[in-house]
C-alpha cells in the first residue's frame, strides 16, 4: 500500500502468488528506478515523483503490450506526460511557498556519486537551475541531456514536432549553460568545505569557513513555513558569514552532524535530540563555497535515512 492505501507495482506481489510475473509488471519494475529519476529531475520532489509513478502504473496496466514495440520508451512517454501535468500544477503552488524553495533531498548510494553525469543531473545546484526553465523546456532538457532520447522520441513524449523539440532543446541548453556550475563539482572539494562547516558547527569557530566562502556565495534555507529559516536568500560572503555566526549558537545546542551522500554529492545530516533537523548541501566551485542549501522543512526530510535508487 502507498501513503493513500492504494496498491502499487512496487508493493504488490508481482507474481500474483503463483510464481509467474506478468509482462506489464515485469517491464514496469525493470524501469522503475529510471522512471523515478526522470520524474524527480522534472519535479524536484520525491513525493510527487512517486505519485507520477503511481499514475504511470495505472495507465500502463491498461495498455495492450502487443502494440508496444519499445516498452521503455512507452513508459518514459507516459511518465513524462504525467510529470508535465504535475509540474504545471506545482509551479502555481510554489508561487505561494513560504520562503526559498529547495528540492527534496535524497540519500543516495555511492554508485550514484561514481556516475558523474547522473550525480550532476540530480545535484541540488542543477535542480535549482532546472527550476528556471519552463515545464516543456525542463522536460526536453532532461529527456535529451540526461536520458539521451532522440528528438523523435521526445516529440512524442511532449506532443511537439521534432523540429520544435530541437529549438526548445537549444534554448534550454543555452539557459542551463549560463547558470550551471562552470565545471563539474569535485566531491573532494565538497568534502573539504563540509569538514570546515562541520568544524564550525562543533567548535563555534568560523575563521576557516570564512576563508572558503566565495564573494558572491548564496545561502538558501527552506523551512516551508513549518520551522525557522531565512525568509529570503542571503547573498555575499560578509552577509552569509554574519548569518552563520549568529546561527552557530543555535546549531550547536544539542546538534550532532554526520557526513552523508545527498543527491550524489557529500552533504551533512544534522540531528537534534536524535531527530533529523536539517540537511546541508553545498555548491563548490574552484575550491570556494558558492551555494549553501539548508533544507529544514520536515515534509522534505523523509528520504534522507534510506537510500533511494536512481538510474539513467
Amino acid at each position: 500500500m502507498d501513503k493513500r492505501g492504494e496498491r502499487t507495482a512496487e508493493t504488490t506481489d508481482p507474481t500474483g502468488g503463483d510464481g509467474h510475473i506478468d509482462p506489464a509488471t515485469e517491464a514496469f519494475v525493470a524501469h522503475r528506478a529510471l522512471l523515478f529519476t526522470l520524474a524527480y529531475e522534472m519535479l524536484g520532489s520525491a513525493a510527487d515523483a512517486e505519485d507520477v509513478l503511481q499514475e504511470t502504473w495505472l495507465r500502463w496496466v491498461g495498455v495492450d503490450l502487443e502494440q508496444v514495440r519499445d516498452r521503455r520508451a512507452f513508459l518514459v512517454r507516459i511518465a513524462t506526460r504525467q510529470a508535465l501535468d504535475r509540474l504545471r500544477m506545482l509551479r502555481r503552488r510554489r508561487e505561494s511557498y513560504i520562503g526559498p524553495w529547495l528540492p527534496e533531498p535524497l540519500l543516495t548510494a555511492p554508485d550514484v556519486a561514481d556516475n558523474v553525469e547522473l550525480a550532476e543531473s540530480v545535484s541540488m545546484a542543477m535542480l535549482l537551475v532546472l527550476e528556471t526553465l519552463t515545464p516543456t523546456e525542463r522536460a526536453v532538457f532532461v529527456l535529451r541531456e540526461v536520458f539521451v532520447l532522440s528528438y523523435d522520441e521526445i516529440a512524442e513524449a511532449v506532443d511537439k514536432s521534432p523540429a520544435a523539440v530541437r529549438q526548445i532543446a537549444y534554448r534550454a541548453r543555452a539557459h542551463v549553460a549560463a547558470r550551471r556550475p562552470r565545471a563539474v563539482v569535485s566531491p573532494a572539494d565538497t568534502r573539504a568545505a563540509l569538514r570546515a562547516f562541520q568544524h564550525a558547527i562543533e567548535s563555534g569557530e568560523l575563521r576557516n569557513l570564512i576563508d572558503i566562502l566565495a564573494p558572491d556565495v548564496v545561502y538558501l534555507g527552506d523551512g516551508g513555513g513549518s520551522v525557522q529559516a531565512m525568509p529570503q536568500p542571503v547573498v555575499g560572503a560578509v552577509a552569509v558569514a554574519r548569518l552563520l555566526s549568529l546561527g552557530l549558537n543555535t546549531f550547536t545546542a544539542g546538534v550532532s552532524t554526520e557526513p552523508v551522500q545527498i543527491n550524489g554529492y557529500p552533504a551533512l545530516r544534522l540531528r537534534r535530540n536524535d531527530e533529523i533537523d536539517s540537511i546541508v548541501a553545498l555548491r563548490v566551485e574552484d575550491g570556494l563555497i558558492t551555494g549553501f542549501y539548508a533544507v529544514r522543512n520536515p515534509r522534505k526530510l523523509s528520504r534522507v535515512e534510506t537510500e533511494t535508487e536512481l538510474a539513467r
